[in-house]
């Protein structure tokens, strides 16, 4: 049995090269050295040992990037105990099926993120406790009670490591399983010869940690190379991210189209003078060929654009400082194949589109309790990622669309069915179809095409009252930007709605 434990590397190999006391990480309230993660990482395994969870069994984690997150992830693994990463901007009924279909007895939630868990204690039978996390909370005072394990659990590499939660055609998520070797696997495939950090860097990530692009970006990416991570518990705005950027000189920074543009266009952003950036990246949806464009001219930067995926684990297709080409995804990474196949199962020929798969290490093991949806992406050594693709003349690959009607929305998945079944449970509400529409920034966001009831007049304030009424039911991110009112929409024969031809009838406006 080879027997391998992904956070007993991560978290050793700083302090045995000689980086002890270096920083690691830097959070809204301190700094860290690696000598102290080790041994917070190692408080945190005795303290997950002694509530009881045993190996292979999970404990839900839904907390703001800090200290405290890295090290509760690290620390569960180290004692085989699987995290589950989730987002914190979801609603309860997300966190209450999370619970449920991951059966996980302990949640590790941030205290301002209280009101969405303390009745789940009682409506969730398999959930034993809950345990708040943030500065003086009960997570701080039960790891500094108990002493550093110094063994951790021999697992398997290619045993189950943690999860994450991914987005759903249906709305509901699905739980995706890694394995303890892809962590290193997407350094070894994508950090280190595309970032190429070393412990001089100093990396910020605006995605966070629940998301797999975060996760790499500051966990596993500048623990591997001994790199010191900043980390921010607030959400990525323009002012924010502008703070962090200035007051901490990181060279590294990764962001998602929707906060590069934001950013150009805040009046307070610096000069490159100002910053000490040497690399930038991005991922989550397509970058503007225009948005690349002006952040180059502005800072002297490419921004590396590329595609991962939470059933990847991180980016396998990119460009890179040696090869790049704007409005594209870049070529496939070494350690990964990719293949376009038309409807037909068949490769596509250079700039026809088609649907892209991807074969490599990092891919996921099965979504849980989920065996079709499994069949269906996993398919033996291929992931099939609902991207529509073309491969240009010079072989770098061009994005074109998802295979189905998600889409993303500032780097995360929203479907159009749980908008539209939001928004038809309000009363003025007949009938309704959110398609993709680009911003001008070129972003993509959702448009609600809405047919009301006969008694309802169509009014701007109608339009207003509409999308706040989806921010109350569902994560703000997913409201409609745009609400359009329409005597009818546009079906089949069988009564179905074509959203393709309301996506056309944008592209024509």
């Amino acid at each position: 049995m080879s027997s391998y434990n992904a956070a007993a590397e991560l978290v050793s190999k700083n302090t045995l090269n000689g980086l002890a006391k270096k920083i690691a990480y830097i959070d809204d309230v301190s700094s860290y050295s690696f000598n102290d993660l080790e041994k917070r990482v190692q408080r945190t395994a005795s303290a997950v040992q002694e509530i009881g969870l045993q190996r292979e069994q999970r404990v839900l984690l839904c907390m703001l990037d800090s200290f405290e997150l890295p090290s509760t992830f690290l620390g569960c693994i180290y004692k085989g105990v699987i995290p589950v990463l989730t987002n914190t901007v979801l609603t309860k009924d997300d966190y209450a099926y999370m619970l449920k279909d991951s059966r996980a007895r302990v949640a590790i939630v941030d205290r301002s993120l209280s009101n969405q868990f303390v009745s789940l204690i009682e409506e969730v039978p398999t959930l034993e406790r809950i345990i708040f996390s943030g500065p003086g909370e009960e997570l701080s005072e039960l790891v500094a009670s108990h002493e550093p394990s110094l063994s951790h659990e021999e697992t398997h590499k290619d045993e189950p490591c943690f999860w994450l939660y991914s987005s759903g055609s249906t709305g509901r998520p699905k739980g995706t399983v890694h394995k303890h070797s892809s962590l290193q696997t997407t350094v070894e495939n994508y950090a280190d010869p595309v970032l190429k950090i070393t412990e001089n860097d100093v990396l910020f990530s605006a995605a966070k940690l629940f998301f797999a692009y975060g996760l790499g970006n500051a966990l596993t990416f500048p623990l591997s190379a001994g790199a010191t991570t900043i980390l921010m518990a607030e959400r990525p705005t323009p002012e924010s991210v502008t703070q962090r950027l200035v007051k901490y000189s990181p060279t590294v920074f990764f962001g998602v189209p929707t906060l590069y543009a934001a950013l150009l266009n805040y009046e307070k952003f610096p000069d490159k003078k100002i910053l000490s950036l040497r690399l930038c990246t991005s991922a989550g949806e397509a970058l503007p060929i225009d948005l690349a464009k002006r952040w180059e001219a502005k800072l002297g930067i490419k921004i590396l654009d590329g595609i991962g995926s939470t059933e990847m684990l991180h980016i396998f297709l990119s460009n890179t400082e040696d090869s790049y080409k704007y409005g594209t995804t870049g070529m496939p990474l070494d350690g990964y194949e990719l293949k376009i196949l038309s409807e037909d199962g068949v490769e596509v020929n250079h700039s026809e589109i088609g649907e892209l798969y991807v074969k490599g290490d990092s891919a996921a093991l099965m979504y849980w309790n989920n065996q079709k949806k499994s069949r269906a992406t996993f398919q033996g050594e291929w992931t099939r990622t609902g991207d529509k693709y073309e491969i240009d003349h010079e072989g770098f690959y061009v994005y074109c669309g998802r295979s189905d009607d998600m889409m993303k929305v500032g780097g995360i998945y929203v479907s159009p069915t749980e908008v539209e079944n939001a928004l038809t449970t309000h009363l003025a509400v007949l009938e309704v179809a959110v398609v993709a529409q680009k911003d001008k920034e070129g972003l993509v966001k959702p448009k609600a095409y809405v047919v009301l009831n006969t008694e309802e007049d169509a009014s701007e304030s109608l339009a207003d009252e509409l999308k706040e009424y989806v921010k109350q039911s569902l994560a703000p991110y997913k409201y409609p930007r745009w609400v359009e009112f329409v005597d009818e929409l546009p079906k089949t024969a069988t009564g179905k709605i074509q959203r393709f031809k309301l996506r056309n009838l944008d592209k024509a406006s």
